[in-house]
């Protein structure tokens, strides 16, 4: 049985099922787009199906279980805490695979929190599963590198195709194994991410360095729609943009060009070249703003 909490999922779906290691899907609060094209395939393949649109929904999940029966019950980005009565069914019976490392990057967002602290690599951690949130003993970390200029949606592409190799890795290490080698998780190291807010993704021209702008713009792409700044008085998001490693002599935040790229100047004496943002006009590329907004050299305020 696989609990899941969207398309993160798919590629898992698709490869367990093919490999005939699904006996039941269900989803937690997703759109109905998403819901309805799980339920179609579950149906034509014979698999049971449940959606758990919300908490209170969650009262019904253990009597599904034990109507389905299932050996084990992976869980990939389901939304909702399992409680005690359905992790009952069966000691070490529920797994995560959780997209960050485990204890360091706990929460419901990790590849966002590992691209804003570039990190140099991530991984896909299987951990089994209690009370709390991604503190379950952990089975393994799975390491992947973290590409130069990786965006939230670049990395989160990559992750769902290796979680699905990884899930089929454990499937298959669960036929054969009675009893999986585990160790609890490192209280130390641990640290619980929560879901980001605006003063997580807003950039402080005065305090960031340019690679930490750069790293926060694409750690905002595609979920975000860029990182939120203040750009000559108006409320825009960046999308993309690169590191200028040319010195300048102007405050943070302030405009120094605009040409093919808007160049904006930041703390540690480099540039940021923006060449796509949204504003309230519509997306664009920095020629366009350029057409639409004259030049004026003014600092950026926070």
């Amino acid at each position: 049985m696989v609990l899941c909490g969207g398309k993160f999922a798919f590629n898992t779906l698709q490869l367990l099922a093919y490999e005939r290691f699904i006996c039941a899907i269900g989803i937690g609060k997703s759109n109905n787009t998403i819901i309805d094209a799980l339920e179609r395939e579950s149906e034509d393949n014979n698999f049971g199906f449940k959606s758990f649109p919300s908490k209170k929904s969650m009262e019904e999940m253990r009597g599904w279980i034990d109507t389905i029966k299932p050996d084990y019950i992976f869980c990939i980005s389901f939304p909702f805490l399992l409680p005690e009565s359905v992790l009952s069914y069966g000691n070490n019976k529920f797994i995560n695979f959780h997209p960050g490392p485990l204890p360091q990057y706990r929460g419901v967002m990790p590849i966002f929190e590992v691209l804003k602290n570039q990190e140099k690599e991530t991984a896909i951690c299987a951990h089994f599963m209690n009370e709390k949130f991604d503190q379950g003993n952990i089975i393994f970390n799975d390491p992947i590198r973290i590409q130069e200029n990786d965006t939230y949606g670049k990395l989160t592409v990559r992750l769902s195709n290796r979680t699905a190799q990884v899930a089929l890795n454990m499937a298959n290490m669960l036929q054969f194994a009675s009893n999986i080698p585990n160790q609890s998780q490192d209280e130390s190291l641990a640290y619980y991410y929560e879901k980001p807010e605006l003063t997580d993704t807003y950039i402080n021209w005065k305090r960031m360095y340019a690679d930490e702008i750069i790293a926060l713009i694409n750690a905002c792409n595609p979920w975000n729609s860029g990182a939120d700044a203040t750009l000559m008085n108006e409320q825009v998001k960046i999308i993309v943009a690169t590191l200028l490693d040319e010195p300048h002599e102007d405050k943070p935040g302030t405009i120094i060009s605009i040409n093919n790229t808007i160049n904006v100047a930041c703390e540690d004496n480099k540039q940021i070249a923006i060449e796509i943002l949204s504003t309230d006009e519509g997306i664009m590329t920095a020629k366009q703003y350029a057409l639409l907004k004259p030049l004026v050299a003014n600092p950026i305020s926070n």
